[in-house]
């Protein structure tokens, strides 16, 4: 299974890149990140490929989906990982927050599409997104309106592509409260946050209910991709959720 990990150099996708590796399949890691990409390959198995790319340039997108799927001998599977979660009440956030959390979330999923459909055609591949409970299977968390609002959206484009292209499988995945794996595998999502905000808008996440209370294991995240992945060309996934289990 030929497989192109979008945001490989750490959290979930790096997590998925070396989990599918080691599973078998040959892995394609792509990210801005080029160091930790090629340690991660290491981890993923001899004949994976680290390769650099920007979501934000559509020129960059196409020169590294081609070359990975040169590099590959073909596509099978697509899988976008990355997800910026800015941090701030709606009133507060600027014109460039929205933007950042677009560019990735949204805008970059597409250009990495748009670069991979001619490769995933001919196999009638498979082209996973993960997507977050917030605003999904919750309400919007307090403090992270623009970033469910930009989960909606890329739900909506998923939908799309699926309408327009039937013969690849699209598939959401909502993902739960998951800290990643160890080391450069851990999940760098509140990287950057500040913290007094962060303090503020805790509570408010407690009283809504909204925090699981757990952190489901990140191998139970790789399994649940994998077996996106491995679904075949008469059947497709549209969406499916792993989330913990709450503590009893």
């Amino acid at each position: 299974m030929n497989t192109v990990v979008i945001g490989a150099s750490s959290g979930l996708g790096r997590s998925i890149a070396i989990g599918l590796g080691q599973r078998g399949a040959r892995v394609a890691l792509l990210a801005r990140r080029l160091d930790r990409l090629t340690d991660a390959a290491k981890e993923a198995g001899p004949e994976s490929l680290a390769i650099a790319c920007d979501v934000k340039d559509a020129a960059s997108c196409h020169a590294a989906i081609d070359e990975a799927a040169a590099g590959l001998g073909g596509m099978d599977a697509l899988i976008y990982t990355p997800g910026v979660g800015t941090l701030g009440r709606l009133v507060d956030l600027t014109a460039e927050d929205w933007r950042h959390t677009f560019d990735t979330n949204v805008i970059g999923a597409a250009l990495v599409t748009n670069a991979a459909i001619p490769h995933l055609a001919p196999s009638a591949g498979v082209a996973v997104y993960l997507s977050s409970v917030a605003g999904s299977l919750t309400a919007p968390w307090p403090g992270l309106g623009a970033y469910a609002a930009s989960k909606a959206a890329l739900g909506t484009l998923v939908e799309a592509y699926r309408v327009e292209h039937p013969t690849i499988g699209f598939t959401r995945v909502i993902v739960g409260d998951c800290a990643g794996g160890e080391g450069a595998s851990g999940t760098e999502f509140a990287s950057g946050w500040d913290m007094e905000v962060f303090m503020d808008l805790h509570p408010l996440w407690e009283s809504g209910n909204l925090l699981s209370g757990a952190l489901m294991d990140v191998e139970e995240l790789v399994r649940i991709v994998d077996a996106v992945v491995q679904c075949g060309g008469t059947a497709t996934i549209p969406t499916v959720a792993v989330i913990p289990r709450r503590p009893g």
